[in-house]
């Protein structure tokens, strides 16, 4: 019978997912800095058998900044390998016909430039980092408050991430605070959204089982994985706590120390 476990399971496994931040590099001053051991083990995936894509709720900057930058720090990585939750967010306001009031990084907003924003019937909030004012908080719930139908559409909803120089309020306490104040439920576009998951899986052509997930955050990389039926891996950099070991409903297939050490277990496992 086939080993379902962790790292067994990387005998019959198909493809690979990586988060991006706290896993491939800590993100900080300019570029940030690649985790130590991380270029590499990207290297050595590339050169296996299994199909490779990336996943980032990364809202700062376009996709194509953002993988200009990994490029810089190393990584052989191609813009069309990573999946991020602006393009997704895009698609899903055009097939709506939604026109959006935008509370995100100006990094972002070319992301956006194909949307009609004129008469925002809806709200999209991403990491809006030190845009996330009182007077800007203040206009997306002015908008919101004024709709009949009031959409809240979220890029993620991280509680936190980590930077060189610590952790960092993430989108996810700013959607809460719309969602409370004007009494909705935002919709996530990004992890831990299973159509988000589902979209890189049908890129790859694979099944939820012959895919794993790596990534730093327990609830959002590993559970959300998980959710949709693939094996999720955490590891001990970026946002990791030692509590995310004990903790109460999400439990990673497995816990190693960097993606050095979770692609060389994939890779032993195969040979």
């Amino acid at each position: 019978m086939a080993d379902t476990g962790w790292p067994g399971c990387s005998k019959s496994l198909k493809g690979v997912i990586l988060d991006m931040c706290g896993v491939l590099y800590e993100s900080g001053e300019g570029d940030g800095v690649a985790i130590p051991g991380s270029v590499e083990a990207v290297k050595k995936l590339k050169a296996s058998d299994l199909q490779l894509r990336f996943c980032t709720n990364e809202t700062q900057a376009t996709r194509e900044k953002f993988v200009a930058k990994l490029q810089r720090l190393g990584f052989d990585i191609s813009v069309s390998e990573v999946f991020s939750p602006a393009p997704a967010a895009v698609a899903v306001l055009k097939e709506r016909a939604l026109r959006p009031h935008l509370l995100v990084y100006d990094g972002l907003l070319p992301e956006f430039d194909s949307v009609d924003k004129t008469n925002p019937n809806c709200v999209v909030i991403g990491d809006a980092a030190e845009q996330f004012s009182y007077q800007n908080l203040n206009k997306a719930f002015s908008v919101l408050i004024g709709l009949d139908n009031p959409m809240l559409f979220s890029l993620g909803q991280g509680r936190y991430y980590k930077e060189t120089d610590g952790l960092k309020l993430d989108v996810g306490v700013y959607m809460k605070a719309l969602e409370y104040a004007c009494d909705l439920k935002a919709e996530v576009v990004g992890k831990p959204s299973p159509t988000f998951f589902q979209s890189v899986l049908n890129d790859m052509g694979l099944q939820p089982h012959e895919a794993l997930m790596i990534g730093d955050d327990l609830v959002n990389d590993v559970g959300g994985a998980q959710h949709c039926g693939m094996k999720g891996v955490q590891v001990r950099t970026g946002k990791y706590r030692p509590t995310d070991e004990r903790h109460s409903t999400v439990m990673a297939d497995g816990t190693v120390d960097n993606l050095a050490q979770a692609v060389d277990m994939i890779l032993n496992q195969r040979h």
